[in-house]
């Protein structure tokens, strides 16, 4: 999507994370081991996204990351959307309706993004992708469906923080609505403002959260 080679394979993998492969059970927990390794010594990061939606329209933006229970999704300019967490809540803002959601952190598949105490293995499972240096996990909790489920694809990388590179993942809704966003230029650990994660609430004159 971005013209980068090394974005673009291993994305190509969610076209194969429904092979029925099994991943024998020491292998689960090495690569889910080196997953929670990721999460946990990336405090911050930041990134080009591509967003692709069920009807396969695309939307590109920048996000940014910064732990605990912070990101900002923002769009190319003329895109009136927001989605932001400010380390409470997840809102999901639409300022040509002045429109605003709000949903727990902690409910969303995002969730595991932004958590860095959050058990990996509690909740994922590894997904084959028949590429030794791809890694695919998918993350839900089966008494919680309403949440979602997400499925990251990460590439094997020795300069990534737990040798390992987010690409992307899918997400998929209660209503199996599927969102699939790859990154590229991908930046952890620098320094991000909290003010990174403030934005205008469209509901009135002057608001800022």
């Amino acid at each position: 999507m971005f013209g980068n080679t090394m974005t673009f394979r291993p994305l190509a993998a969610l076209a194969a994370l429904t092979l029925p492969l099994a991943v024998p059970a020491a292998a689960q927990q090495g690569t889910l081991a080196q997953v929670q390794q990721h999460l946990r010594a990336t405090q911050t990061m930041t990134a080009a996204f591509s967003q692709t939606d069920r009807s396969g329209k695309t939307l590109n933006g920048t996000m940014t990351l910064k732990k605990p229970g912070k990101i900002r999704f923002q769009y190319e300019k003329g895109v009136p959307l927001l989605i932001v967490a400010d380390g409470s809540a997840l809102w999901f803002i639409d300022y040509s309706v002045r429109q605003v959601q709000r949903w727990p952190v902690k409910d969303s598949p995002l969730g595991i993004l932004m958590n860095p105490d959050g058990n990996v293995a509690r909740y994922a499972k590894v997904v084959p992708t028949g590429n030794p240096n791809v890694v695919s996990v998918e993350a839900h909790d089966p008494k919680r469906p309403e949440y979602g489920r997400i499925t990251m694809v990460f590439a094997r990388n020795a300069s990534a923080p737990g040798g390992l590179m987010l690409q992307g993942w899918v997400a998929l809704d209660s209503q199996n609505n599927r969102t699939t966003v790859r990154l590229a230029s991908q930046r952890f650990n620098g320094p991000v403002s909290d003010g990174a994660f403030r934005w205008n609430d469209p509901r009135k004159t002057g608001g800022r959260r």
